[in-house]
């Protein structure tokens, strides 16, 4: 079946995290690298447990309760930063392939599908000048779990109105793009570390280690 539609996730595909990482180093230098990787450890590992616990809250409330259990673990105090690291998360910078590889892929239906609360996602669009390429922007907020569970896919389909097997879903985590193929979408992982693949019983139809071959690959199929 022909591509209709490309979504995409958020956070790591279209936004680069390591502005979450740099307002980490302003807050507690020397530990911003170290902190940055426990909060977005804390931060997914809340969306899963949460999601298994039937659980559910949304992801700025996740995002700050990974924050104060990553600075447990750091050994910092978020007394005097801890909103200014929130904030963070409102004005993230986007990878430099996104804007051109969007473009590229104006002739298909542009969505965003993310664990991020709705207010999270608007600001973080709006503030990167993103919001007039996309279609829809699909909060995880909506199905009251979160991502791989195969009621947060089954939003694109809702809310696009095309059969999942015309969505090319596209992210920069794997187990996100495993959850993906098994729910049916045609998946392209957004493979930038070049990290090795999960054993998750799925795979992407196509591996990149960048968006700018994303339009290219899409109509390959």
């Amino acid at each position: 079946m022909r591509i209709e539609a490309v979504v995409f996730d958020a956070y790591g595909t279209l936004f680069d995290l390591e502005s979450v990482t740099a307002a980490c180093e302003a807050a507690f230098p020397g530990r911003g690298a170290q902190l940055g990787r426990a909060w977005r450890a804390k931060q997914l590992e809340y969306t899963w447990l949460r999601s298994l616990m039937d659980s559910y809250a949304d992801f700025w409330s996740i995002t700050e309760s990974a924050l104060l259990s990553a600075c447990g673990i750091v050994g910092v105090s978020p007394k005097a930063s801890r909103q200014e690291l929130m904030r963070a998360y409102l004005r993230l910078e986007v990878f430099p392939d996104v804007l051109d590889s969007l473009r590229s892929l104006s002739g298909y239906r542009l969505a965003v599908l993310s664990n991020g609360s709705p207010a999270m996602l608007d600001a973080a669009i709006r503030n990167a000048g993103l919001d007039p390429l996309f279609h829809r922007v699909i909060s995880v907020d909506e199905a009251k779990t979160c991502k791989p569970s195969p009621a947060v896919y089954r939003l694109g389909p809702q809310q696009l109105g095309v059969p999942p097997s015309a969505i090319a879903f596209v992210s920069s985590n794997y187990w996100d793009a495993a959850g993906a193929a098994r729910f049916g979408f045609r998946t392209f992982w957004i493979n930038r570390a070049q990290s090795p693949e999960d054993d998750l019983g799925a795979r992407p139809d196509a591996i990149l280690t960048s968006l700018g071959p994303l339009h290219a690959a899409i109509e390959a199929l």
